[in-house]
């Protein structure tokens, strides 16, 4: 059963503060952990990566087995849901689909705020700016279209179409209202002056198709790519080069994800593992898998860094304690594989977009 929009809101009073408190002290204990991971790794105390961050974690209590509510579904999509993105604000967020279209929605109050036509049913990427004004979209058209919210006659307009890809546009995410990176089939990413609809640098280096991208939080300057060659990069956008090369995943990265202090990431990949990277270390430092043969096709970490929430081919999306690496609950209620997810900045919910061609809310 649906529920009504108006039951659809942020967990308030003293619930709220106490999840607060509660958030606080996972950030504390991810930002000790850290410290502690690059202490070891100075020293050399652990020769085995893999095991590096379940040792420095073994004085945290376990976490208790998580069912998230199922608390909205946005319907409106007729087809396969490829890609969601949040708005900054944590009410706002966009969805595309392969029935040509990509809606505009508002999460709280569970309807559509524009419904954008597109040029190419293909999209394979959505993103919302933060400002709140653009929103774009990318796909097998090899293009990125950007879309004005913020027209006099109250629709989303066409803006923008930001060409030079030479294969499909596999995932775009705003810096800001005029710059925007994209990462391609080609191998490729592309940073973009999106007035002069014009190239600022190109970043050339993966031999495979680059399939997602995900910008350092609090540092537009550094991003990471992951590929169909398996391996991650990080980039500095001033250098306009790789910086570092992360491997360890036996097969396609569907995913990228930065942790939320910016100093590790997470891959998802068609080797049927989350794993995680240490920028200090340059190292692997946990694995996330049920032992099951399904690809991982999205990921992203709540606010704290504590949990890990990964979708897969098996129609499901399972929540991981992100520091002790077990598998502390499952999302479920897809009929077709989990192909996108999001954690709203402020950490009030999740949302889940699949092949079933509905987005379902969690808080």
């Amino acid at each position: 059963m649906d529920i009504p929009s108006q039951s659809f809101s942020y967990i308030k009073g003293p619930m709220r503060q106490e999840n607060n408190m509660a958030m606080e002290e996972m950030v504390r204990e991810a930002e000790q952990l850290q410290t502690e991971i690059a202490k070891r790794d100075d020293s050399g105390a652990h020769n085995n990566d893999t095991a590096m961050l379940a040792d420095a974690a073994k004085h945290l209590k376990p976490l208790e087995k998580k069912q998230l509510t199922n608390r909205a579904v946005l319907r409106g999509h007729l087809s396969k849901i490829y890609a969601m993105h949040w708005a900054s604000d944590s009410r706002n967020l966009v969805s595309a689909s392969q029935d040509g279209k990509m809606v505009v929605w508002d999460a709280h109050k569970v309807f559509k705020l524009f419904l954008v036509p597109l040029r190419s049913a293909w999209v394979m990427t959505c993103a919302y700016a933060p400002s709140g004004s653009f929103v774009a979209c990318g796909g097998l058209d090899n293009v990125c279209s950007i879309y004005s919210l913020k027209s006099l006659d109250g629709s989303a307009n066409l803006s923008r179409i930001l060409s030079g890809h030479d294969a499909f546009v596999s995932c775009c995410r705003f810096i800001d209202d005029n710059k925007m990176l994209t990462a391609s089939g080609d191998k490729t990413c592309i940073l973009w002056d999106v007035e002069t609809k014009s190239k600022i640098s190109d970043f050339v280096s993966h031999t495979g198709g680059v399939m997602s991208l995900s910008i350092q939080p609090n540092e537009n300057n550094v991003f990471v790519s992951g590929a169909c060659d398996a391996s991650a990069k990080l980039w500095d956008i001033r250098d306009r080069k790789s910086v570092q090369t992360f491997a360890g995943n036996e097969d396609d990265i569907n995913d990228v994800k930065f942790f939320p202090s910016g100093k590790c990431f997470a891959t998802a990949s068609d080797d049927g593992t989350c794993r995680m990277f240490d920028l200090g270390s340059g190292k692997q430092i946990s694995v996330y898998t049920t032992n099951c043969s399904t690809e991982i096709t999205s990921i992203d970490f709540s606010s704290s860094g504590r949990l890990l929430f990964s979708g897969d081919n098996a129609f499901n999306c399972n929540i991981w304690d992100a520091i002790r690496q077990e598998r502390i609950g499952v999302l479920a209620g897809h009929s077709q594989r989990v192909s996108c997810l999001g954690v709203a900045k402020d950490g009030s919910a999740i949302c889940t977009g699949s092949w079933d061609g509905l987005l379902k809310l969690w808080n």
